[in-house]
């Protein structure tokens, strides 16, 4: 027999369920109050309602989805993820920093300092 189809496996699994709903039921009544309560500034109510959201999230991903197994993918998207936004917050500044077709302060100055000395 396949672990799968195992009554202890299953019930395992069905009581996991039933926990993460339970909790994402709780989640939605605590959304729901924190609405209520209408917090002192709009930062803190976003940064309350992004806390609960990506808790309700990575439960829903984790069970529902069974993404709690995939932790190797899961890891590398995250590393890529990384890597690609540092990558598109250097681009700015190497696109600054760039002094092609530009002609230096040094130079300029040097040119101010000649053009002074002629007159």
């Amino acid at each position: 027999m396949s672990s799968s189809t195992d009554p202890a496996a299953i019930k395992k699994s069905i009581r996991t369920y039933g926990i993460v709903g339970g909790l994402l039921f709780l989640f939605t009544g605590i959304t729901v109050g924190v609405n209520l309560i209408h917090l002192s500034s709009i930062a803190l109510a976003i940064t309350v309602a992004l806390v609960i959201a990506t808790m309700k999230g990575s439960m829903v991903a984790s069970i529902f989805m069974h993404l709690a197994h995939e932790k190797k993918w899961i890891y590398g998207a995250l590393i890529l993820t990384v890597v690609f936004f540092v990558a598109l917050m250097m681009l700015p500044g190497l696109s600054v920093a760039d002094s092609i077709g530009r002609t230096s302060v040094y130079a300029t100055a040097a040119q101010h300092a000649a053009e002074k000395a002629e007159k």
